[in-house]
């Protein structure tokens, strides 16, 4: 009997050794690799050993929504113990691209392990679909983003507007919107219209009362016929919905989420100008204009120069096409031309004028004709084509040589009816043939002026030296004074990308928020994107910040977030950043 305790009591202790020594594993796992810009990655950091110093890869390429969230189980199946330790995160894409998440780390036994890296691709907005019980579903029926193409049948080179408009219920708030995904219009000419300062609108979506605010705006002319692509914008907005949950006063509670919201993809279906009736000379112009040569003067001598203009005016593709040429006698000496434009370009279009401007100059007195120049576009209105001609000018030249050789003996004629050359006198007038240089008077440095100054320099410098050193240990004694030095230039440092984006209202408070938020960062030793505006103001409370200073800086912090939707001038602006500065030099002097 005393035999088959001992067999057990061996078994059970090799069984014990056995599930020790099981191999080590720690692998990273991801819900999927392949998502759109507008959905979650969950991924999970699993290990079948408990280990310490847990370091996760770099996320920079995504947005950390939530984790890391720790969960340990443990279990006996069959007599065999199972462990598993899992760290989990859930991340949000900032752009599209191929990324790769790389190694997380983990110490078991004295021993460091590392994960695979795991390749993800990121594609434009995919359509997902609304499950009721999401806790997002809410958020998803309230907020739309929707892309208004102002024409899905253009011609080519014609001229079409998207506009953005991004619709809100009244039932929920928006604190912020960071777009996350900008359409690339490929294939397009494309560029954006200025929305800054947009009022917020009262409007109907599917028929229900909305708020709406117009994001963006972008007039695109299309390179090539047929199907092309608008692609997606999308947003990542952060916003309150109602709960079903009131408080003492009766009052509906909010809960924050984040939502990601996308325009969806649009197409149109460009049509090919007509080849019946196109002209030979045609260079893609497209829209409604009128057509001008102009010369500066058209009396003159020889070698004095003129400006002769070919401009093109109205409203159309005025950048996406080129200017016919002059043809000139070659009596008339052509430089090249110089390009300018007047172009402005709004929600109609691109509309104002390009012209060229050549400078020509007669080498010979006499009359010269320069013909008439055409011009052809394709008229929109009557979708056929058009040739604008200018007049002919002449351009009388009343002084100089002659081109034509006479019967002096200078000149030589080659040949019964060939013109002979005529040497212009003045022709290298512009090469000087007498000088104006004067002698130099030979001199020495040794026992001048300057030679009994630059060696007493260096003896009259250490008095100088002594007092500086002075004033600098005076300087670095006064504690406190350097506190209010080094806050001040703290404040200067982080609020430097603000201050280059004053008088762009979107640009200087997305600058403004981040400089708050890396401040924090830095000051307190801790990640803000988790952080409510009670904890920042519990944590700066411990520091012995004063309650006055605090309130200021959440101040600031909401002016950041409620801008995106007011109206703000250059004024406000200037006095949030000098609020800020402030703020932040306050804070840095008297957090302990």
């Amino acid at each position: 009997m005393k035999f088959f305790k001992h067999i057990s009591a061996l078994l059970f202790i090799l069984f014990i050794s056995a599930s020790f020594a099981q191999e080590v594993e720690f692998v990273a796992k991801v819900s999927k690799q392949k998502l759109g810009i507008n959905e979650r990655l969950r991924i999970d950091f699993v290990m079948n050993q408990d280990g310490d110093h847990f370091t996760p890869p770099d996320f920079s390429m995504f947005t950390v929504l939530g984790g890391p969230n720790q969960s340990v189980s443990n279990s006996w199946i069959n007599g065999v113990r199972s462990y598993k330790k899992t760290y989990s995160y859930w991340l949000a894409p900032k752009k599209r691209g191929v990324f790769n998440i790389a190694q997380a780390k983990i110490e078991i036994d004295d021993n460091v392990y590392k994960t695979t890296p795991i390749r993800i691709e990121v594609t434009a907005a995919v359509e997902i679909p609304k499950d009721p019980n999401d806790p997002n579903y809410l958020a998803s029926q309230n907020i739309h983003l929707v892309a208004e193409v102002s024409d899905t049948k253009p011609y080519l080179n014609e001229a079409i507007t998207v506009v953005y408009k991004l619709y809100i219920s009244h039932k929920i708030a928006v604190d912020n919107v960071n777009e996350i995904d900008t359409p690339r219009f490929n294939d397009f000419w494309s560029q954006n219209i200025d929305t800054q300062n947009q009022k917020i609108q009262s409007g109907t979506y599917n028929g229900e009362d909305y708020r709406y605010v117009v994001y963006k705006k972008a007039v695109l002319y299309p390179q090539k016929t047929g199907r092309l692509d608008i692609e997606p914008l999308s947003l990542d907005i952060s916003l309150r919905v109602p709960t079903n949950r009131r408080d003492i006063f009766g009052s509906v509670l909010m809960s924050r989420a984040n939502k990601t919201v996308s325009a969806g993809r649009k197409t149109i279906n460009v049509k090919p100008l007509p080849e019946v009736g196109k002209p030979l000379d045609f260079t893609g112009a497209v829209g409604n204009f009128t057509f001008n040569v102009d010369a500066s003067k058209t009396e003159l001598d020889a070698t004095e120069s003129l400006q002769l203009k070919v401009a093109v005016k109205g409203n159309g593709n005025l950048k996406l096409f080129k200017l016919p040429k002059i043809s000139l006698p070659s009596s008339l000496e052509v430089y090249e031309p110089e390009h300018n434009e007047k172009v402005k370009t709004n929600l109609a279009g691109m509309q104002g004028s390009i012209s060229d401007s050549y400078t020509v100059v007669p080498q010979f007195k006499g009359k010269y004709p320069i013909p008439s120049i055409s011009f052809s576009y394709f008229d929109l209105k009557t979708e056929s084509y058009k040739r604008l001609s200018s007049d002919e000018i002449v351009i009388n030249v009343l002084n100089g040589p002659s081109s034509v050789a006479g019967t002096n003996e200078n000149n030589t004629i080659s040949g019964g009816n060939k013109q002979a050359v005529v040497l212009n006198s003045d022709l290298f007038a512009f090469i000087k043939t007498k000088s104006s240089f004067t002698e130099v008077k030979q001199s020495h440095f040794f026992k001048t002026q300057s030679f009994w100054s630059l060696l007493l320099l260096p003896f009259l410098a250490i008095p100088l030296a002594i007092v500086i050193r002075k004033k600098k240990e005076v300087r670095d004694a006064d504690v406190y004074g350097n506190r209010i030095r080094k806050a001040d230039k703290l404040a200067r440092k982080y609020l430097k990308g603000a201050k280059k984006s004053l008088g762009k209202k979107e640009e200087f408070y997305i600058a403004l928020e981040k400089a708050l938020h890396n401040y924090l960062k830095a000051k307190l030793h801790i990640e803000t994107n988790e952080l409510s505006k009670d904890k920042i103001t519990e944590l700066l409370l411990e520091r012995n910040v004063e309650g006055e200073v605090i309130k200021d800086f959440n101040g600031i912090l909401e002016n950041c977030e409620l801008a995106r939707y007011t109206p703000i001038d250059i004024v406000t602006m200037q006095a949030d950043y000098e609020k800020a500065s402030k703020t932040i030099s306050l804070i840095d002097k008297q957090a302990r």
